[in-house]
């Protein structure tokens, strides 16, 4: 009987934004040091829009009473809420697609 999970270590398969598993285990450490910073630059940035979006949202509806701006607010929350998500699940992407092509 063969098991897909032999390893008894989770972090081969979730790694979260450090990319030392599947193909980027054949680059070097500095190669996976800068994509660890690129993707945290982007988490970074993700949260900022997030943030701005919120406040966006919140003088638009209670100071101006601006609905447009209000609703322009809660798009950006949700693209960056989602970019987060997308760039901390990166790690269990590129995981299953490697699995897969392998």
């Amino acid at each position: 009987m063969l098991l897909a999970a032999e390893e008894d270590d989770i972090t081969n398969i979730i790694g979260g934004i450090a990319p030392d598993w599947g193909p980027f285990s054949a680059v070097g450490t500095e190669a996976r040091t800068l994509i660890q910073v690129i993707m945290a630059l982007a988490i970074l940035i993700c949260m900022g829009i997030a943030i701005w979006g919120a406040a966006k949202q919140r003088i638009g509806s209670t100071a101006m009473r601006d609905s447009f701006s209000a609703e322009q607010g809660k798009g950006l929350i949700v693209a960056g809420l989602t970019g987060i998500f997308i760039i901390g699940s990166l790690g269990t992407l590129f995981t299953i697609i490697y699995g897969m092509a392998i």
